[in-house]
């Protein structure tokens, strides 16, 4: 029994080796693996579905990686804020390694996946968080009045889309890793320690 066998990715089949996979699929999981020291599971899961693999990973790209008014940081805040309330394990613990190389900041990902009113934050980002929760759980009762928080803390009209369409996707992808039981990868749990 192989090691994937013991402790699969994801209750899918995932490509047994990357030679199979189409070359511009292998390129990028090679640059995240040359980047990361590791291939994250989210990539091998998705690599068996080729089309969609290119429009998710097209999505994140647009929103996670664009320059914009919310940090690197903030977006990742996001993420972890909106997947713990949607019991998302593999984003959580991903995201939430992520969150800790970017902001700096060991115990912020844990504090924000526990309760993000009680983590070590500004206000701007509490409004911020807020707004994004609001969208992952209750986005049908949202109004304008939604946005005063956000713009008396300087958030714009393009920022508001940016922190909703962030939930939003990432409401998606928690549903995708929670429905295939996606396992987060072990480097996870180490990184930004």
């Amino acid at each position: 029994m192989s090691a994937q066998q013991q402790n699969p990715i994801s209750r899918f089949p995932v490509p047994e080796t990357l030679d199979a996979l189409p070359a511009d699929i292998r390129e990028r999981i090679e640059k995240v693996a040359e980047k990361s020291g590791f291939i994250p599971n989210v990539f091998l899961a998705l690599a068996a579905r080729p089309e969609e693999f290119r429009a998710f990973f097209a999505y994140h790209d647009a929103l996670m990686e664009r320059p914009s008014n919310l940090s690197k940081a903030e977006k990742e805040m996001i993420v972890v804020a909106t997947s713990a309330a949607n019991d998302c394990l593999y984003c959580v613990v991903a995201h939430g390694a992520i969150l800790r190389v970017r902001s700096k900041n060991p115990r912020l990902s844990e504090q924000i996946a526990t309760n993000y009113r009680r983590a070590e934050i500004t206000p701007r980002q509490r409004a911020m968080l807020d707004y994004a929760m609001k969208v992952a759980l209750d986005s049908a009762r949202i109004t304008e009045a939604d946005w005063e928080p956000l713009i008396a803390h300087g958030f714009t009209q393009d920022d508001i889309w940016e922190i909703g369409a962030i939930a939003a996707f990432f409401a998606m992808s928690n549903r995708l890793a929670n429905m295939s039981a996606m396992r987060p990868n072990d480097e996870f749990y180490s990184l930004g320690r």
